[in-house]
């Protein structure tokens, strides 16, 4: 399906990943070699400009906030970053990191790591091009920030699961999931479906980028940022391996992945299937 003037940003962009995810679907063992050209397309930075906006947030490490962007003019961001990709000039900056208190939880603080503004906008047109790529392999186990499935919908098939007579129910949470991510895995996890080197020499620049945390900047060897545009894609990545590994050998138990909360479901002693699960993730390293 061709684009034509008369259509917008978004429009544009839904007829690319339309495209990239048939393309994914229809070849399930294709590595995609030229994506880069379209992350600096005007079109994928005004749409990912546009998501970054509605989520708001606040500033990052440069005090550049999304008003000041505003009044300085989108079009002038968007053409300065556009620019900075095209010519190879493009360099993340540290991310912020927050922390508010952990809900039901007194004296515990999670901590949010915030990247600028411009770093948010790369990363969104970034998402928006690989996404429908690694979507079209992901699982119908996995939910949470993905497109049209989140935790409510996991939520929903736990009663038809019971239902049907699955009664035994394991939850289980994976402690500091995005902290704890291994970067290299998390390359690996994306070069699996995506060959081109410019898109991971982004993911590389973008793990190790770096953390503001009391005025002191510190260099990250694991982990994504927790409050990153594309770090719930990067878990959902990396993880997809562990839900190819459960439908194989747990059988007779039901997953529901919510990004970093599980939630286990079947017949009989349900201690087994919690025992293959920690299996299955030693395994995958």
């Amino acid at each position: 399906m061709a684009t034509t003037a008369q259509d917008t940003p978004r429009d544009q962009v839904r007829v690319l990943q339309r495209t990239l995810y048939r393309a994914a679907k229809e070849t399930p063992h294709r590595r995609f070699g030229v994506l880069y050209d379209t992350v600096d397309r005007r079109d994928v930075l005004v749409e990912a400009w546009r998501r970054v906006r509605r989520n708001r947030g606040s500033a990052g490490v440069d005090q550049q906030t999304m008003a000041a962007g505003e009044a300085d003019g989108v079009d002038r961001l968007v053409d300065e970053l556009a620019a900075e990709l095209r010519e190879r000039r493009y360099r993340p900056l540290p991310v912020r990191r927050v922390y508010s208190p952990k809900p039901g939880k007194p004296g515990q603080r999670r901590g949010l790591g915030i990247p600028a503004i411009r770093d948010r906008i790369v990363q969104a047109a970034v998402k928006l091009v690989i996404e429908p790529i690694l979507e079209a392999d992901f699982r119908d186990c996995s939910y949470g920030f993905r497109p049209k499935r989140g935790a409510r919908e996991a939520i929903g098939e736990i009663p038809a699961q019971i239902t049907w007579g699955d009664r035994q129910v394991i939850d289980a949470a994976l402690k500091a999931c995005l902290d704890s991510l291994p970067q290299a895995g998390v390359v690996a996890a994306g070069a699996r479906r995506i060959s081109d080197p410019w898109i991971l020499r982004l993911i590389r620049r973008w793990l190790p980028a770096g953390v503001l945390d009391e005025g002191e900047v510190r260099t990250t060897v694991a982990g994504s940022p927790q409050g990153g545009v594309i770090s719930p894609l990067w878990s959902h990545a990396y993880w997809h391996a562990f839900d190819v590994e459960w439908e194989t050998k747990a059988r007779g138990a039901k997953l529901l992945r919510s990004w970093d909360d599980d939630v286990i479901l079947g017949r009989g002693n349900p201690q087994p299937w919690f025992q293959r699960r920690e299996r299955i993730i030693t395994g995958l390293g």
